[in-house]
């Protein structure tokens, strides 16, 4: 998708994360809480942009190698910070541990559930968290994987975004069989483009995203799609 401005082109990449960023089955536009405001951000902006979805280890290489290229949702992490020109937070992604429904006992940190398994997708904020603090993980090459997964009992719980995690357990027709468990983090969701885009473009998408937060416009967007059952 190609969209037209007044100042240089920017290569935006994404990931199918609902309900931050994904395509739309009918329309087959990349929609969501991140992808609405960016397409604001850009069209306010006056920026020629193109926007893509990709599996996230290639959109997050894209902006990481390629020059006037930014990608999101990412997780603003101390490991991520000087990688990236920043403009957010877009949103804020709520982490859960979650668990088939039959479970007996129910943990309700993370170190109660140290000696077990937790199920992750390759190359998230979520993993490499998890990874850091020494759990032991299960690496999927996509979230969706997963939930059949857990119930197949590759691994005993799995880690996902609150609404991201719905979102999969409702697609698989797992609703009822898996439930969240307990909140572990909390993490800021941004656009991250690689440190050839001007600062003074960061600076200028930044300030339109307060005004946009100040008018309304982000609010708006959020409620749109602040429920899973509202997303596909």
């Amino acid at each position: 998708m190609v969209f037209s401005g007044l100042c240089h082109a920017i290569t935006l990449a994404t990931e199918d994360y609902p309900p931050f960023n994904f395509i739309d089955e009918q329309s087959k536009k990349i929609i969501g809480i991140s992808a609405d405001k960016v397409n604001i951000l850009m069209q306010r902006a006056n920026i020629d942009y193109t926007i893509e979805s990709y599996p996230w280890t290639r959109a997050f290489q894209m902006a990481l190698q390629s020059p006037q290229t930014c990608v999101f949702s990412t997780v603003r992490n101390p490991e991520r910070e000087d990688l990236f020109r920043w403009v957010g937070p877009l949103g804020v992604n709520n982490w859960y541990i979650y668990v088939r429904s039959t479970i007996k006992t129910a943990p309700q940190t993370l170190e109660d559930i140290r000696p077990y398994t937790i199920g992750v997708y390759r190359n998230s904020a979520i993993g490499t968290y998890l990874q850091q603090h020494g759990f032991n993980l299960d690496w999927a090459n996509y979230d969706v994987e997963n939930p059949r997964k857990l119930i197949y009992g590759r691994f005993d719980y799995w880690a996902s975004g609150e609404l991201m995690g719905q979102y999969h357990i409702n697609k698989t027709g797992l609703r009822g069989q898996i439930i969240p468990l307990f909140k572990f983090n909390t993490a800021e969701m941004y656009l991250a483009c690689n440190l050839s885009v001007p600062l003074s473009t960061i600076s200028k998408l930044n300030q339109i995203l307060k005004e946009m937060d100040k008018d309304g416009t982000s609010s708006a967007i959020d409620r749109k799609y602040k429920t899973v059952d509202q997303m596909p």
